[in-house]
């Protein structure tokens, strides 16, 4: 193991780290501003923080789009993902995409009720939010929302991220 140059800190191997990190399961979702034009982004850096008050994070790149999207937004939706989206969550993934409203002509989806923000239909649940404190942290900013609405499908079976790929995991605890 080496040590940072200048520091007491050992150097991390990216690989290494990535690879460990994605022994963490995590569920996936995709944030969303609305406004002209919209944005979304996969992520699986999500979770709740509070519930009184409520709260939400979500983690986003400070080079991302999203970043500045939601910086000057403020307001934004998270819809997590159901086991048969998969293809979705690869849509919002995708760097290459084609951006501005024509990033949701392949999505069915409806806009928030408080924050216009594009909810993805038939995702587990929805979320409407807004920023209420950032909290610069590494390469991400740590994006801490105000929870103004939330709702929930009946469905069980959830999209994961594990080890680097996409899997599902139902109601049974049983990966179909």
């Amino acid at each position: 193991m080496s040590i940072a140059p200048g520091s007491s800190r050992p150097l991390l191997d990216p690989a290494t780290l990535r690879s460990t990190f994605g022994a963490f399961a995590t569920g996936v979702t995709v944030v969303t501003v609305g406004g002209s034009p919209p944005h979304g982004m996969t992520a699986n850096s999500f979770t709740s923080v509070s519930l009184e008050p409520p709260l939400i994070l979500v983690c986003v790149q400070r080079d991302a789009l999203m970043h500045s999207r939601l910086l000057t937004r403020r307001r934004f939706g998270v819809s997590v993902l159901a086991a048969d989206q998969e293809k979705v969550a690869r849509h919002f993934a995708d760097r290459n995409r084609a951006l501005g409203d024509e990033q949701f002509d392949p999505i069915d989806w409806t806009p928030g009720r408080l924050t216009r923000a594009p909810l993805i239909e038939g995702a587990l649940a929805h979320f409407e939010g807004q920023v209420r404190d950032l909290y610069p942290a590494g390469d991400h900013t740590l994006f801490v929302g105000e929870l103004l609405s939330c709702a929930r499908q009946d469905s069980d079976e959830a999209l994961l991220f594990f080890q680097g790929r996409f899997d599902r995991i139902g109601c049974d605890g049983v990966t179909p």
